[in-house]
Parts: C-alpha cells; sequence; structure tokens
C-alpha cells in the first residue's frame, strides 16, 4: 500500500501546482478594448476585443477623434489617419501595428487603391501584415477607406 502513496501524493502535488499556476496566469475569455485615442464607435460593437492571445480591431475610419468627423483631404488623408486610429487602439490593448499579422482595407472606390496603398506602405514598411482589399458600395459616413486589423499579443 506505501508504495502507491508516495507517487499518488506526487501526483497529487503536482496537480495542484498547475491549478495555481493556471489560475495565477489565466486572462478572461474575452476584453474590450477601448481608448479616447480613437473615435468612439458610431454603433453597438467596440473599439477591439483582446482574446486567444489575439487583438480583434474594429473598422477604423479617417475619424479625427477630438472632433468625431472625417479628416478632409481625401484618401490619403483618410487612410493615414485610419491607421493612426487603428494604432492607438493596438496601443490600448497592449499591442502594435508591428504585431498587426491581417488587415482588411475597403475602400469606396477602388480608384484608390494606389493612393492608399502608398500610404499604408508607410505604416507597415518592412514584413506587411496578410491583407485583403475590396471595394464597398457604401462605408459609414461616406468615408473613402475603412481598415480593419488582428494583431498578437505580446
Amino acid at each position: 500500500m506505501k508504495k502507491y502513496i508516495i507517487p499518488f501524493l506526487g501526483l497529487a502535488l503536482a496537480l495542484l501546482g498547475l491549478a495555481a499556476l493556471s489560475a495565477q496566469t489565466h486572462e478572461p475569455a474575452k476584453t474590450i478594448v477601448q481608448t479616447d485615442r480613437a473615435p468612439k464607435a458610431i454603433g453597438p460593437y467596440s473599439q477591439a476585443i483582446a482574446a486567444g492571445g489575439f487583438v480583434f480591431c474594429s473598422g477604423q475610419l479617417g475619424i479625427d477623434p477630438a472632433t468625431g468627423k472625417l479628416i478632409p483631404g481625401g484618401i490619403e488623408a483618410e487612410t493615414r489617419q485610419a491607421l493612426k486610429n487603428l494604432q492607438a487602439v493596438l496601443e490600448a490593448s497592449g499591442s502594435s501595428l508591428d504585431r498587426v499579422v491581417k488587415t482588411t482595407v475597403i475602400l469606396a472606390d477602388m480608384a484608390d487603391f494606389a493612393a492608399m496603398n502608398k500610404v499604408y506602405s508607410e505604416f507597415f514598411p518592412a514584413a506587411p501584415p496578410a491583407r485583403a482589399t475590396f471595394q464597398a458600395a457604401g462605408l459609414a459616413l461616406q468615408a473613402r477607406v475603412e481598415i480593419e486589423g488582428i494583431a498578437v499579443k505580446p
């Protein structure tokens, strides 16, 4: 009987240790990310959700967070502001643009692709994330571009 007690006690202590470690490092299933450095959501959604080691960012328009209005200046100005907004949301989550693994760019007009791409490349100069780009019939607030992203957390 004694030869079974020692291994059982060792296993029980190991399981208790794993349970304690798991309790210390357990993250909630999802965390809502919110920052005043990016525009407030204009509908029933979050700026981003952190879950499973990733940050899932809602689409960002070229809205000035201070005024709540689209930045004037066309596609390049809107793209730059949309990416600054995405950057602010990522930083609020503890991540950053250099940790983005996937973006989706939605354009009001594919004729704006080259101008958007020029600004986009300034924000992702090396090892850019995977990306899909497409045209939509219309964007909120009559924006020219919307950009969403998924990033890994450090």
